[in-house]
């Protein structure tokens, strides 16, 4: 089994994070996967998002504000 550190965007209404995850990688039939706690850590993210709790997001992710671009 080989482990890989890799970035995941969570994106809720005008915010974006990004969390930092491992992948697991067996070789096997539904690899790659992640871990059940980093699915729970990506859930809670885009929960704390969705609600408006910025602290609790960004102790879990680098939270950014998304800003519309007018030409």
């Amino acid at each position: 089994m080989t482990k890989r550190r890799h970035t995941k965007l969570v994106h809720e209404g005008n915010y974006v994070a990004e969390v930092d995850v491992e992948i697991l990688d067996t070789g096997e039939g539904w690899s790659p996967y992640l871990s059940l706690e980093d699915a729970q850590k990506l859930d809670d993210v885009r929960e704390a998002l969705r609600e408006g709790d910025l602290q609790r997001a960004t102790k879990l992710a680098h939270v950014f504000s998304l800003t519309p671009v007018s030409i």
